[in-house]
């Protein structure tokens, strides 16, 4: 799957997809199933999804040890002090990635986001500084922005309106795009919003059938 177009020559241009993972996302765990092992079958998943994107560079952005296990060689693996949330979160976040000119930062519990949306938020950016990606229930599932992360964004992933959010702080509101929404998995009952006729999420899917 495809994310629109090249990101060209220079780092200063590339697009980079990063997944953010933290501890939250242990606590999805169905009764029965380790938290640990649900978060790294859930992390890899929705990482296995930004690593198969073309023409972008997956970056695993995580505040839980051992992630390192789930990426493929030469897959920047940078790592953020535990505990952060909200805004905070999504600020250290970005200015964790390594270089890039435009990033979209997904959270790892989706790990059956479709790739195609991925490259709806990078189109987006065509007009936009930010774009968004409406998780059900409220908050975000992705966040895309041309770099620097701007400060007034101030906006985080469990924000109950990011895109009104972001249009509020915004100095013109059309700097804020927002794409198709899409499900997490926050609570244990959100696994019944996975799609077992969808392609992927292979390793959340074994855990959850075993």
């Amino acid at each position: 799957m495809t994310a629109e177009s090249p990101a060209g020559g220079q780092r200063g241009t590339e697009r980079l997809v990063a997944v953010l993972v933290t501890e939250t996302t242990a606590a999805a765990a169905p009764p029965g199933v380790d938290p640990g092992a649900f978060l790294t079958a859930v992390a890899e998943d929705t990482y296995e999804m930004a690593a198969g994107l073309d023409f972008v560079t997956p970056v695993l952005v995580t505040s839980v040890p051992g992630m390192e296990e789930i990426v493929w060689p030469g897959t920047p693996v940078v790592e953020i002090a535990p505990g952060l949330s909200g805004a905070a979160l999504v600020a250290a976040a970005f200015a964790a990635l390594p270089y890039g000119g435009q990033a979209v930062l997904v959270s790892a519990d989706a790990p059956d986001l479709p790739p195609l949306l991925i490259g709806k938020l990078f189109r987006a950016l065509g007009r936009a500084r930010i774009a968004v990606c409406p998780a059900q229930g409220g908050g975000a599932v992705a966040l895309a922005a041309h770099l620097p992360y701007p400060e007034w964004a101030g906006t985080g992933f469990d924000d109950p309106d990011p895109v009104g959010a972001l249009r509020a702080r915004a100095p013109g509101s059309r700097m804020i795009a927002t794409g198709p929404g899409w499900h997490r998995l926050r609570t244990p009952g959100d696994v019944g919003r996975l799609d077992p006729g969808l392609e992927g999420w292979d390793n959340t899917r074994a855990l959850l059938s075993a």
